[in-house]
C-alpha cells in the first residue's frame, strides 16, 4: 500500500511592495506632500501635517522643509478613469471615539493640578509650565486619536494645539517669559541706593517705580536698573536733579518722557544746583521693556 501523497507547500507570498515616495492627489490640502509620506510610511497623514505645524512654530523650519519635498517628491499618477471619485455606498458610521473627551479631561486635570501645585508649594511654575503642559496633553491625544477607530474630532484637537502652541510661543518671548510675573498693580519706592533691584518684573496690572526718594549725592557708578513688564501702564518717577540715560524698548501703547515727547533712548538731564546735575554723566540708568501698555517716564 503506497503511503499518501501530501499536498505541496503553498508559495511564499512575497515581501510587500513599498509605494514610492510621491506627493498624493487624493490625501492633500496643500500639494500633497503629507499624504504621500503617510502612503510610504504607514503613519497616519494627520501626525505629519501636525510635525510640520509644529516645526513652523518652532522656528519655521516646517515651512522649509515642505518647500522642499513639495519641489523633491513628483507627482503620484493620476486615478484611474471612472475612480476618482467612489461610487460605493458609504461604510455605516463608526460610533464616535472618546479620546477627544478623555484628551480635554486630562488636560483639566493636568492644569488643576498644577494650579494646586503652585497654590500650596514655593514651585513657580510660570505661564509656560501651564501651557506647554497643555500642549503636550493634547498631542497624546492626537497620537492616541491617529491609531485607533471611531469617529473622533481630531479637528477639535488640532485646532487646539495650534492656539496652545501659539500661547506658548508668546508666552516664551521676552518679556512674557519672567518666571515671576505677577498679577495686579504693583508699586516699587526704594529708600536706598541698595534697594534697587537689577530688574523689576511684572505681568498683568500696572507697575510703577518710584526712584524720587534716591535724590541724593550718588557716588561712583550710576544706578542701572531694568523693568521687564507684559501687560499694563509703566510708569517711572526720577528726582528732578538726577541726570537719566533711557533705552524704551515697546510694544503696544503710547510713551511719554519727560512731557517731551516719545523719545525711547537718549541722555535727559536733570534740573537744579545739584553738583551732579547736567554734568554730562547719568545718575540713573535704565531700560524699559513693556509689552503692551502706556508708558510714562517724568520728575517729581
Amino acid at each position: 500500500m503506497e503511503p499518501p501523497s501530501w499536498p505541496p507547500p503553498p508559495p511564499v507570498p512575497p515581501p510587500p511592495v513599498r509605494p514610492q515616495l510621491r506627493r498624493s492627489r487624493t490625501d492633500k490640502i496643500l500639494g500633497g506632500v503629507s499624504g504621500g509620506l503617510a502612503d510610504y510610511s504607514g503613519i497616519d497623514a494627520l501626525l505629519w501635517r501636525v510635525g510640520f505645524v509644529a516645526l513652523t512654530l518652532a522656528g519655521g523650519t516646517g515651512i522649509v522643509v515642505y518647500l522642499l519635498l513639495w519641489v523633491l517628491m513628483p507627482a503620484g499618477p493620476h486615478p484611474a478613469p471612472g475612480t476618482a471619485v467612489e461610487t460605493a455606498a458609504p461604510a455605516p458610521a463608526e460610533p464616535r471615539s472618546p479620546i477627544p473627551r478623555i484628551t480635554v479631561a486630562g488636560l483639566l486635570i493636568v492644569v488643576g493640578l498644577l494650579a494646586l501645585i503652585t497654590n500650596v508649594t514655593d514651585w513657580d511654575i510660570g505661564a509656560r509650565g501651564f501651557l506647554g503642559s497643555a500642549l503636550l496633553v493634547v498631542g497624546l491625544g492626537l497620537v492616541v486619536a491617529a491609531f485607533t477607530g471611531g469617529r473622533s474630532a481630531r479637528g477639535g484637537l488640532i485646532a487646539l494645539g495650534v492656539v496652545l502652541s501659539l500661547a506658548l510661543a508668546a508666552a516664551s518671548s521676552h518679556p512674557w517669559s519672567s518666571t515671576h510675573a505677577d498679577v495686579g498693580d504693583r508699586t516699587y519706592r526704594p529708600a536706598t541706593v541698595a534697594e534697587v533691584r537689577e530688574v523689576y518684573r511684572g505681568g498683568v496690572g500696572d507697575l510703577t517705580l518710584d526712584l524720587t526718594q534716591l535724590d541724593q549725592g550718588i557716588s561712583g557708578d550710576p544706578v542701572t536698573t531694568r523693568l521687564e513688564h507684559a501687560v499694563g501702564d509703566v510708569s517711572v518717577v526720577f528726582p528732578p536733579s538726577a541726570d537719566v540715560q533711557l533705552l524704551i524698548e515697546h510694544g503696544v501703547g503710547d510713551v511719554d518722557v519727560f512731557d517731551l515727547g516719545s523719545d525711547t533712548e537718549g541722555f535727559f538731564p536733570g534740573s537744579g544746583s545739584r553738583s551732579w546735575t547736567d554734568d554730562g554723566e547719568p545718575e540713573f540708568v535704565l531700560t524699559i521693556d513693556s509689552g503692551v501698555g502706556d508708558v510714562e517716564v517724568s520728575r517729581d
